[in-house]
């Protein structure tokens, strides 16, 4: 394998949304990753394993677990780096509260989750995507994060790209929520030359040590940088904390702080919104869906059609933050609208709240393992449009 100087390996590669992965974090400028192998995500490390030497700067470490991965990564963050982690469902439960850690901090990294069967350690290479409330509410107290979702190998090397990009210009922790399908399948991926890949480069200070207060966000409620080696002072917590980064466990502090932590997304949240919309202008009724049962709702759609039911596609690309308004204006119109994940009801939660009682909202649950077989969701359209009528 031969790559540019910045270790993007470009060209037009036959390769699995894992392989892919990879890929896009190398090209982001990823140099860092620590993870522990769980299927179906340990192809993502292995080939990062092997490209590592290949790529300046570049370093995977296997962890004693899973707990242990997720602190590594932002350890080396601190230290200046890019850096990301791998799992799957069991593993993603167990980094959970570094997650916490990484949102109170606001330590920019990438956590990837290629999701599996669950509960505990359910099915472990087959396919789920019931982590999606985990990725959001998994940590406690109060925070907020960015999940995006592809639905294919190129889509899996494009959002890794914009999810390091993400993480730096909120200095948030961004989930790549996977799934086994999207993980495993094979499809053409084209990379693009370095000069054509956006990367959002780290924000570091450009104040002098003595003037610096690691933690005091600027206009966009964001704070500037700085890394340990640099003269800082350096001082990181995940209690609640000053501007200088220092314990200051008051409730005025805590509003201050925590407030800030929740709101650097969510004003921000239409920019970061992310959808696709097919047929969703005369449809009267609207799946809405992501991932992998994307995919499998385009036939669904198309027997639904041929049957005399308009039907559109509303896919999700950036789940958390969720497009509550997108959702609102949809059902405003009347148009019914239908949840179809691989679970008993995750995002069909949030797609309920945000219709607000203005549309019918039907679910097309499907507990994992394969996906949803096709008739089924043909059968939910029809359920839905029936509730319309």
């Amino acid at each position: 394998m031969k790559a540019d100087p910045r270790g993007v390996l470009t060209g037009s590669h036959y390769i699995d949304g894992d392989f892919a992965c990879c890929e896009g974090a190398l090209a982001a400028g990823c140099r860092f990753i620590a993870g522990y192998p769980i299927t179906p995500s340990t192809e993502v490390v292995e080939r990062f394993a092997r490209r590592a030497p290949l790529v300046d700067g570049a370093l995977f470490i296997q962890m004693e677990d899973e707990l242990a991965a997720s602190i590594a990564i932002q350890g080396a963050v601190w230290a200046g780096k890019k850096a990301m982690t791998v799992t799957s469902g069991p593993g993603f439960s167990l980094m959970m509260e570094h997650i916490g850690l990484a949102a109170m901090t606001e330590t920019p990294c990438v956590f990837v989750d290629v999701q599996r069967g669950g509960p505990s350690t359910g099915l472990p290479t087959l396919p789920s995507q019931a982590d999606m409330m985990q990725a959001r509410w998994g940590s406690h107290g109060d925070y907020e994060i960015i999940a995006l979702c592809p639905n294919s190998p190129q889509e899996s090397f494009d959002l890794t790209v914009d999810a390091f990009n993400l993480a730096e210009q909120y200095r948030v922790p961004v989930m790549l929520m996977m799934d086994e399908c999207v993980g495993h399948m094979m499809e053409r991926v084209v990379i693009p030359s370095a000069d054509k890949i956006e990367v959002t480069p780290r924000r570091f200070t450009k104040l002098p040590p003595g003037e610096y207060l690691p933690f005091k966000p600027g206009e966009d409620l964001v704070p500037d940088m700085f890394k340990a080696g640099d003269g800082y002072r350096l001082h990181v917590t995940g209690l609640t904390h000053d501007f200088r980064g220092y314990p200051a466990m008051n409730p005025e502090v805590q509003e201050q702080l925590v407030h800030r932590l929740v709101n650097k997304i969510r004003l921000n949240a239409p920019k970061i919104w992310r959808y696709e919309e097919t047929g969703v202008e005369d449809a009267d009724v609207v799946i809405v869906t992501f991932g992998i049962t994307s995919r499998v709702a385009v036939e669904a759609i198309d027997i639904a059609r041929k049957k005399g039911i308009k039907v559109g596609m509303l896919r999700l690309i950036v789940v958390w933050p969720f497009p509550e308004q997108r959702i609102f204006e949809l059902a405003s119109q009347g148009k019914a609208l239908v949840v179809a994940e691989m679970n008993y009801g995750q995002v069909f939660y949030e797609v309920d709240r945000s219709a607000r009682g203005k549309a019918p909202v039907v679910l097309a649950g499907h507990g994992g393992g394969t996906v949803h077989n096709i008739e089924d969701v043909v059968k939910k359209i029809e359920e839905a449009y029936r509730c319309r009528s």
